[in-house]
């Protein structure tokens, strides 16, 4: 965690010191900065003093002006730019919450901070927009440069995309080759990835579009993908209902997962109880449906072409195929051998 020497609490109060009562109450009840630390909106202050919202604002304006013209604003100089080195040191923007939740984990010393980055000549604040969420910064032109190339990453990942977080960060890379060295760390990248509202991560680590069902994971079947997926080849609908168990620590009884497995088109059943990716190939369908795909494509085909191409779409047995193929409702055997489909 990120550690800063003074005492926010201790700063505030003595800024707070230069203003009058009601403005102080104002700015105390407004930024959370007494023992109550839930922040007050414009109106409810209002109703308190029996004034306008927009007097209100007035009334925090005036505060904030009054502090920042103070001697004790002056003199706490030192103190607001060691949290301006902070802020560098973190990656010169930064989401709000990950600011504050890097300096303490306390809410009340939180508000005491984000009050000290409101009132702070070098700090600017940017709000949540479609695009990012809010978030503080010091460097204007570093600021656009991150965003634009947060931007042009997002544009480049399709919605079914996934990525490991070091490739992820190889592709950012990319698009900020002009930036300072010293900004190139992963803790940083990924400090500034958490930016993006459109990019987001996983709980298995892999990145992607942050609406896709592989980033956002909403039931069994996106956990059921992930799990698949991570596995790399066939696996047994039972096996997948205990690693979403393991790895999501959510409940995943077998016989729900099974029959999640079949509806989702993202799943193909490949043998008894296996189930693999369709985008890994696999033809949908039973055997019978597997074989007629076979035979549309390749034409009439000997036996042993027709048993080699379907074991490498299902894990069954050998006789299995056979017993399909000698149906007489759905394939026929020619003089030479071949099988095709019956007409």
């Amino acid at each position: 965690m990120a550690t800063i020497q003074f005492k926010p609490k201790q700063v505030v109060k003595k800024l707070l010191g230069a203003l009058p009562d009601r403005a102080r109450e104002v700015i105390v009840s407004r930024y959370g900065l007494g023992k109550k630390i839930e922040r007050m909106t414009l109106e409810a202050i209002g109703d308190i003093y029996g004034i306008t919202r927009e007097r209100v604002r007035q009334i925090e304006n005036y505060a904030i002006n009054n502090i920042r013209k103070s001697d004790a604003y002056k003199d706490e100089k030192k103190s607001f730019e060691e949290l301006e080195g902070l802020l560098h040191s973190l990656g010169g923007i930064v989401v709000e919450d990950d600011l504050l939740g890097h300096i303490s984990k306390d809410e009340s010393t939180q508000n005491n901070i984000n009050f000290l980055l409101v009132i702070g000549d070098s700090f600017k604040r940017r709000k949540e927009d479609d695009h990012f969420r809010h978030r503080w910064y010091v460097d204007e032109k570093l600021s656009n440069t991150v965003e634009e190339s947060l931007k042009k990453l997002y544009k480049g990942l399709s919605t079914n995309d996934l990525v490991s977080e070091s490739e992820m960060i190889s592709s950012f890379l990319e698009h900020t080759k002009e930036m300072s060295e010293k900004y190139k760390n992963q803790e940083i990248l990924k400090r500034w990835l958490a930016l993006s509202k459109g990019i987001g991560k996983n709980p298995l680590g892999e990145w992607g579009v942050s609406h896709s069902p592989n980033i956002k994971t909403k039931g069994m079947r996106d956990y059921a993908f992930l799990v698949i997926r991570r596995h790399g080849s066939p696996i047994h609908f039972k096996d997948v209902a205990k690693t979403i168990s393991q790895v999501f620590n959510k409940k995943a009884h077998v016989a729900t997962c099974h029959n999640e497995l079949i509806k989702d088109p993202r799943f193909v059943l490949v043998g008894r109880g296996l189930y693999a990716l369709a985008e890994w190939g696999y033809m949908s369908g039973v055997v019978k449906d597997v074989i007629k795909k076979i035979l549309e494509k390749h034409g009439s085909l000997p036996k042993e072409e027709v048993i080699e191409k379907v074991l490498k779409e299902r894990y069954v047995k050998e006789n299995t195929i056979m017993v399909n193929l000698q149906n007489p409702k759905h394939f026929t055997k020619d003089k030479e051998s071949k099988y095709s489909i019956a007409k």
